[in-house]
């Protein structure tokens, strides 16, 4: 045997290292699985959350040119302070025209009012009128009634001449001055008559207008009250308090009635919005514990609790909500807004957030 030749290797031993990472990642793969899966049977996580808050626009109410900006951007507001004027100097006008209207209907209403009480005494004399010309007619007929009498008892007379002519003549030309008297009385209350029905109809007339006049007279308040109230909004107050948005205003600017100028985010209060998929929805319930994670304060637990659920999955709000009957259908897991609020009681840096930020929203299902 050549004492060249070469002995086998002998099989190398593995190395007891590697043995005890293997075993370590085993062991911390397994603990770290079964972690997961205790933790999924009582919790439900979500990264599509975002903070939500009451956004109230600021738009005006009638047009008109920027006289003064009183605001700047991110500035903090109370309820009801100034943010805008405009030049008002066209709502002025407006006012005072409304109430020279206004005048002039009541002096029209004025108007017709005397005209009324005037008919009305009118109305007033020709029945006073007419109520002396019925007495004079009953004199009359008195008077012709005596006459017709006389001229009877004489026209026997005259033949028998008991009488001379000249007597049965002034008889009977008394007689015709009475018929006469009579005839003219009737005919003087007939014209009285239709007089005071001419004056009654002028009064009826003059009383509708009054009628006409207090409804036009209405019509120019509301006018009045309708071109103060344009008035009062050249003056553009903030609705709500809270922080505003980005001011693109200048002054000369014009601005058009319901114009979005910018926002005015409500500072009282904000909440998360979590967008669940919908097999997580089924252990989600009302009133839950929640854990939130904002990214702007990492490390920083915010304790929430579910307080509502959407009506329906985000996808039927949108513009153009999916219909599946209309072409190839692919199935989409859907998501469903659940709205998780703050306590704000225990936990100061609420106040900090801002609406858009986005969260981490972890659901306690114990």
């Amino acid at each position: 045997m050549s004492t060249n030749q070469q002995k086998p290797e002998a099989p190398k031993k593995k190395s007891k290292g590697f043995i005890i990472v293997l075993a370590i990642l085993i062991l911390g793969g397994g603990t770290f699985g079964l972690t997961t899966y205790i933790h999924g049977q009582h919790h439900e996580e979500t990264d599509d959350a975002q903070i939500d808050a009451n956004i109230s626009p600021v738009i005006p109410r009638v047009a008109g040119y920027v006289k003064e900006v009183r605001v700047k951007d991110n500035q903090y507001v109370k309820k009801g302070d100034t943010l805008i004027i405009l030049d008002d100097r066209d709502l002025a006008i407006r006012v005072q025209q409304a109430e020279a209207a206004l005048s002039t209907a009541q002096s029209n209403l004025g108007a017709a009012e005397a005209t009324t009480n005037a008919s009305r005494a009118n109305i007033a004399s020709t029945e006073a009128g007419v109520s002396t010309i019925d007495a004079q007619i009953a004199t009359a007929k008195v008077n012709l009634w005596r006459a017709t009498q006389d001229y009877q008892r004489y026209a026997n007379l005259i033949k028998d001449h008991s009488i001379t002519q000249q007597q049965f003549e002034q008889a009977e030309a008394a007689k015709q001055t009475a018929e006469n008297q009579l005839n003219v009385l009737e005919q003087q209350k007939n014209q009285v008559s239709k007089q005071t029905s001419a004056v009654a109809s002028q009064s009826n007339a003059t009383s509708s207008q009054i009628s006409v006049a207090g409804s036009v007279i209405k019509q120019k308040e509301v006018d009045v009250a309708d071109a103060k109230l344009d008035l009062s909004y050249a003056v553009i107050t903030a609705q709500e308090s809270g922080l505003i948005s980005k001011v693109n205003v200048q002054e000369g600017q014009f601005l058009q009635s319901g114009q979005s100028l910018f926002n005015i985010v409500l500072s009282n209060d904000v909440w998360v919005v979590a967008n669940f998929k919908e097999t997580q929805f089924g252990k989600i319930q009302v009133g839950q514990k929640v854990i939130v994670h904002v990214d702007a304060y990492p490390g920083h637990d915010f304790e929430g609790k579910v307080t509502s659920f959407s009506p329906a999955t985000g996808s039927r709000f949108a513009l153009l909500p999916p219909d599946n009957s209309s072409g190839n259908f692919v199935k989409v897991v859907s998501r469903l807004p659940v709205k998780i609020e703050f306590d704000k009681s225990s936990d100061s840096l609420v106040n900090q957030l801002r609406p858009g930020m986005n969260v981490a929203a972890d659901v306690h299902l114990d």
